[in-house]
C-alpha cells in the first residue's frame, strides 16, 4: 500500500475551500433546491437501503469525497487487504478475516499457501461440535447433557461473541450462554453461583493463552469446578480457541478440543472465526453459516462495487467529512432494535482500537485528527436519555440511524410506534424549528407576548443536524453479518485515508505492563518508583 498523506492531495484541499461553502448551509435548503436529492444520495442494495440525504453534502462534496478516495489509492489498498499482502506491516500480517467467510472454491494466499482448506476443516470441526452439542451427543462427566455454555474472553474474543449472540437472541436454541470477560472477581462469581458443573460446558477463547483476564478467570473456574468433579473431568467440560497447544493441554484440555486461530486474523475482527463457537453452539451452526454468507455477501459489495455506489465507501468518507473538516470528534449508532444493544460497544473496540492512532504508515506524527469516538444506545431509550444534547447542545454529533422494516414477533402496534420514532428523529435533527414555528405554537395557547418572548429561546432547534439511515428488511443472521461487515469495511476505508495502520493495538500494551509491575508490588506490599499520585493511591489500597 501507498503512504499518501491525505492532507497533501488536491482534493484534500479543495474539500477544505468547498467547506467554506458548505458550513453555513442548512439542509433544508439543499433539499428545497433539489427534489431528486434524496433518491440521488441513497443506496438500494438487497435487503439494505442506506439514505445518506440528510448530510451536509453536495454533489460536489461527494464528487471531491471520491476524489479523496482515488488519490489515496483505495482501490489499490482494497485489493492488498483481500489479496492477502501483509498490510498490518508492523506485526508482519496479513488481515484476513475476510478469508474466514469466503466461498469454499476460493483461493487466498499467506506465504504462498492457500489458507482456504484449513479454514473449510476448522468450520466443519465448529460444525460437528455444535452439532454434537446441541443434539444432546456430546455430554459431561457424568453422562448429562450439557445445558449452559460459558465463554470466557476479553476483547474480541468477548464483544464480538457477546454481540452477536445477544443480536440473534431470537434465533437461539435450548442452551443458555453467559460470558466471562472481566478480571473483576464478582464479575466470574456472578456468572458460576447458579451454574450446574455436570451440564456446564466452558470455551476458552485466548490466542495465547496466557492473557491475563482470560487465564485467571479460567483457573478461577476450573477450580470451582474441580470441587465437585474429578481432574479428568476437565477435558470433557473445557474446550479452547487458541493457536498455543502446549498451553492448552497443560491445562487439562483435551488436544481434540482445541480449535485453532491465525496470526491473520486479529482479535476485534475474529468473531468468524472459532472464536464464534459460542455464537454457532447459541444459535445452531446453520445460522451461523448464513452470519459468515452475510459477511461475505458484504466483502463482495465492498471489494466490487464503483465507490460511488459502495455502502463501506460511501459512510467511511462521510464521517471523514465530518470528522476532518467540520471538527466532529464522536459519532453514534442508535439501532432501532433492542436486540442491537451491544452493537455500540462492539464497534468501539473495532473502530477506536483500529483508527486511534496518531503516527501515519512512514512512522511520523500526524497534523491531521484519525479516529473517531463511537458510542450509543438503542432507540426509543435514547430519545429519552442523550438526544436533547444531540438536537440542542453545542457539539456537531453525525449519527447512524438502524432500524428494520419487519420486527421478529410480528407485533405491528409496536413496531409502528418505534418505527414512527425511528423516521420522525431524523426528519427532526434535519428540520430543527425556527423562532416563528415556536412563536405560532406558543400563540396558539392564548399566552402573552411577554410570556412567548420568554419561552421561545428554550424551544427553538437549529436543526441541520447529520444522520444516515440504515433500513433493512429484517434482523436476520444472514442481514446482522452483512452490517458487521460494512461496518468494518468502513474503518478499513477510513485507515487508508488517514494513511494510519488499523490493525495493530499498540496502545493497548502500556497499561498491561504496568500492571504486571503493579500487581508484584500489591502482593509483596513493596511499592516502587512512582508519580506521587500513583504511589499515594497505592498505599491508601494497600494498607
Amino acid at each position: 500500500m501507498k503512504n499518501i498523506n491525505p492532507t497533501k492531495t488536491e482534493a484534500w484541499n479543495k474539500l477544505k475551500e468547498h467547506f467554506q461553502e458548505i458550513e453555513p448551509l442548512h439542509m433544508k435548503k439543499l433539499f428545497a433546491e433539489d427534489e431528486n436529492r434524496s433518491l440521488d444520495l441513497a443506496i438500494k442494495w438487497e435487503d439494505f437501503y442506506l439514505d445518506y440525504s440528510k448530510n451536509r453534502i453536495t454533489s460536489k462534496t461527494k464528487n471531491l469525497l471520491l476524489k479523496l478516495a482515488e488519490e489515496c489509492k483505495l482501490k489499490e489498498a482494497i485489493d492488498s487487504y483481500f489479496g492477502g499482502e501483509p498490510i498490518n506491516k508492523t506485526e508482519g500480517r496479513p488481515v484476513l478475516h475476510t478469508a474466514l467467510r469466503a466461498g469454499k472454491d476460493a483461493k487466498i494466499e499467506v506465504d504462498g499457501e492457500n489458507v482456504m482448506p484449513e479454514v473449510e476443516e476448522v468450520k466443519a470441526k465448529i460444525k460437528s461440535f455444535t452439532n454434537e452439542v446441541v443434539e444432546g451427543g456430546r455430554k459431561g462427566y457424568t453422562g448429562s447433557s450439557f445445558t449452559d455454555i460459558v465463554n470466557i474472553g476479553i476483547g474480541g474474543s468477548d464483544l464480538g461473541p457477546v454481540m452477536v449472540t445477544e443480536s440473534l437472541k431470537f434465533y437461539q436454541n435450548h442452551l443458555n450462554v453467559h460470558f466471562v470477560s472481566n478480571v473483576d472477581g464478582d464479575h466470574v462469581h456472578e456468572v458460576i453461583k447458579d451454574l450446574n458443573p455436570e451440564t456446564t460446558l466452558f470455551i476458552i477463547v485466548s490466542k495465547s493463552f496466557s492473557t491475563q483476564e482470560t487465564l485467571t478467570n479460567s483457573t478461577t473456574i476450573r477450580s470451582w469446578f474441580l470441587r465437585s468433579a474429578p481432574q479428568e473431568a476437565v477435558s470433557k467440560h473445557f474446550v479452547a480457541v487458541s493457536s498455543n497447544v502446549e498451553k492448552v493441554k497443560e491445562f487439562g484440555i483435551d488436544p481434540e478440543n482445541i480449535f485453532p486461530m491465525w496470526d491473520w486474523v486479529g482479535g476485534r475482527f475474529s468473531l468468524w472465526s472459532a472464536v464464534g463457537l459460542s455464537i454457532s453452539l447459541a444459535v445452531g451452526y446453520s445460522n451461523f453459516e448464513a452470519l459468515l454468507k452475510g459477511a461475505r455477501k458484504m466483502d463482495e459489495h465492498f471489494k466490487n462495487t464503483d465507490f460511488a455506489e459502495n455502502i463501506p465507501v460511501q459512510l467511511a468518507l462521510i464521517s471523514i467529512w465530518y470528522n476532518n473538516f467540520f471538527g466532529a470528534e464522536s459519532e453514534a449508532l442508535i439501532p432501532y432494535t433492542q436486540y442491537l444493544h451491544r452493537l455500540p460497544a462492539y464497534l468501539q473496540q473495532a473502530t477506536m482500537e483500529s483508527n486511534g492512532k496518531s503516527v501515519d504508515r512512514n512512522g511520523k506524527k500526524v497534523d491531521y485528527q484519525t479516529g473517531t469516538i463511537i458510542w450509543g444506545e438503542p432507540g426509543t431509550n435514547s430519545q429519552h436519555a442523550f438526544f436533547q444534547l444531540i438536537h440542542q447542545g453545542t457539539k456537531l454529533i453525525p449519527a447512524d440511524f438502524i432500524g428494520f422494516k419487519h420486527s421478529l414477533f410480528l407485533d405491528k402496534e409496536h413496531h409502528h410506534k418505534l418505527m414512527a420514532n425511528f423516521f420522525a428523529q431524523t426528519e427532526a435533527l434535519l428540520q430543527g424549528k425556527s423562532e416563528e414555528e415556536v412563536r405560532s405554537e406558543l400563540q396558539q395557547k392564548s399566552l402573552s407576548e411577554e410570556e412567548i418572548k420568554e419561552k421561545v429561546p428554550f424551544r427553538v432547534f437549529d436543526g441541520n443536524k447529520p444522520t444516515n439511515t440504515i433500513l433493512i428488511e429484517k434482523l436476520t443472521p444472514e442481514s446482522l453479518g452483512k452490517l458487521i461487515a460494512m461496518y468494518e469495511h468502513k474503518i478499513f476505508v477510513q485507515g487508508i485515508i488517514w494513511d494510519i495502520f488499523s490493525y495493530d493495538q499498540w496502545g493497548v500494551e502500556l497499561g498491561k505492563q504496568l500492571a504486571s509491575k503493579i500487581l508484584e508490588e500489591i502482593e509483596n506490599n513493596a511499592l516502587q518508583n512512582h508519580d506521587s499520585s500513583t504511589k499515594n493511591l497505592l498505599k491508601f489500597f494497600i494498607k
